[in-house]
């Protein structure tokens, strides 16, 4: 080797931030973009973030750099937070975490412990706001071609998509791996990303924005479902029609069987459903699921209705037809025949159908990150991992996500998620093993953290970091909850 090469490998720090282990020349980063080779020295490229609660504030992010000079504010009584983005990782496993920050809280000696933790096993939860089919249950969700995830229950106006998880970062392809892995950061960053849906439809999702359906972007999620919305607007369409009929993939209601029906006297119609009934005036599969009326494949209301009986029925009668959000709707009068005849809507039933509208929500994406905090990101905690995760499950110990609230779930481990739109922008990075970077952070009591087998020695007071930090201006946050 010649000397000159000699030198530029000697040049070279050794990065050991994750399982990559990357050789970082002078000047450049990583392959994660995370960490840099500054002046022979590994540094984190982004900076450390606190989060200011003190109300004159509003919450604000302040976020940390290495360099400048600081005159010391941070430190207000109450209201700072240190959180773990930009805070750093554990990784090899046995070293304490990045910080361990103590501080008094109404006079309580406390002490948080923020890293930002290597999630292999992970992935985000997608509730999409919208009446429209995706496609059906168990069906394969891709991005870029590649498998990312599946669609999983549908949930009350809501259609759910499961995306991520260990299987789809390490147990497919390499590209598998790096395409699942891309798109779960740019969904926790809140990014727009594009999903195809095996057997269903192509669709754009975007934390705190409305979804786009095949090309088309959504309004609205339902009222609720057909037998749900007889009920609430039964009362109204009293005296103005004869007969109601709710239409959706799901429960289809209608007026004159309905129990709202029959508590207001409504007489019967002879009216005749197709698909199976369920209780009087509720109907099971009445269509194929689709993007027409109601969740359904159907664009002519009519088809999911049979012959009206001739022994009940009566020319004349009136007949609304209308879908769970409003979004499609027709008026009809049976004539000597006993056929369904649409004809101008009155404006007083064009009022129930606005009505029903008004009650729908903006349809709406939500991203919840999951992941679940290994024993190997424990250890960076406390010697004893098992001890942390028995003092969560206590509630002695409180765990956040870049400072925003988690819902951590019951059972083994800590397993837990949050709502993306409540982190900073950037919050999320990732390895390219490949894997998610998260922050999280552990807040105790500091009596309980040396109860646990914490690293006290590795315990810091807040005012330290003021040794290594300036104040600047916070990044956006992500998308707010509605667009």
């Amino acid at each position: 080797m010649s000397a000159e090469a000699s030198a530029a490998v000697s040049d070279k720090i050794r990065c050991d931030a994750c399982p990559v282990m990357c050789y970082i020349k002078p000047g450049a980063a990583g392959a994660c973009d995370r960490y840099a080779n500054h002046d022979g020295e590994l540094v984190r490229v982004d900076p450390h973030i606190v989060l200011e609660r003190t109300v004159s504030h509003g919450g604000a992010v302040v976020p940390f750099q290495a360099s400048g000079d600081w005159d010391g504010k941070i430190v207000h009584d109450s209201g700072v937070f240190v959180t773990a983005i930009g805070a750093g990782t554990t990784y090899p496993d046995y070293k304490p975490a990045p910080f361990i920050v103590s501080s008094q809280v109404d006079g309580v000696d406390m002490v948080t412990v923020v890293t930002e933790g290597i999630f292999s096993y992970c992935g985000v939860k997608v509730k999409v706001d919208t009446d429209r089919y995706l496609g059906p249950e168990t069906a394969t969700v891709r991005a870029q071609g590649e498998a990312v995830g599946h669609v999983t229950t549908s949930e009350y106006g809501s259609q759910m998509l499961s995306l991520g998880g260990v299987h789809h970062l390490t147990g497919g392809s390499k590209k598998e791996g790096r395409v699942t892995c891309d798109a779960l950061m740019d969904l926790s960053n809140g990014k727009a990303v594009e999903l195809t849906i095996d057997g269903g439809a192509t669709v754009v999702v975007q934390a705190g924005r409305p979804p786009v359906v095949n090309g088309v972007k959504e309004e609205r999620m339902r009222v609720g479902c057909g037998s749900a919305t007889i009920g609430m607007f039964a009362k109204q369409w009293q005296g103005k029609v004869d007969e109601v009929v709710v239409v959706d993939d799901h429960i289809t209601g209608v007026l004159s069987e309905h129990q709202a029906g029959k508590l207001l006297d409504i007489p019967e119609t002879g009216i005749k459903m197709k698909g199976r009934r369920s209780t009087p005036g509720r109907y099971f599969q009445v269509a194929e699921p689709g993007t027409g009326w109601g969740g359904t494949n159907i664009s002519d209301p009519l088809s999911v209705l049979g012959p009206f009986d001739p022994k009940v029925a009566k020319a004349g009668t009136r007949m609304l037809m209308v879908s769970t959000t409003g979004e499609h709707a027709a008026y009809f009068e049976l004539d000597a025949a006993l056929q369904p005849v649409e004809r101008a809507m009155p404006a007083d039933l064009q009022f129930s159908v606005e009505r029903i509208q008004e009650n729908c929500e903006p349809a709406l994406c939500t991203v919840l990150f999951m992941g679940g905090a290994g024993g190997s990101l424990r250890a960076g905690v406390t010697d004893n991992p098992v001890r942390l995760t028995r003092s969560v499950k206590d509630a002695l110990t409180s765990v956040t996500s870049g400072g925003a609230p988690v819902y951590v779930w019951p059972g083994g481990g800590i397993t837990f998620m949050v709502d993306v739109t409540q982190l900073p922008q950037g919050a999320f990075g990732y390895v390219p093993t490949p894997a998610l970077v998260a922050p999280i952070e552990f807040t105790l009591r500091l009596s309980d953290y040396a109860v646990l087998g914490g690293h006290m020695d590795y315990v810091r007071p807040l005012s330290s970091l003021r040794d290594t930090s300036e104040l600047r201006q916070p990044p956006q946050a992500n998308p707010p909850g509605r667009a």
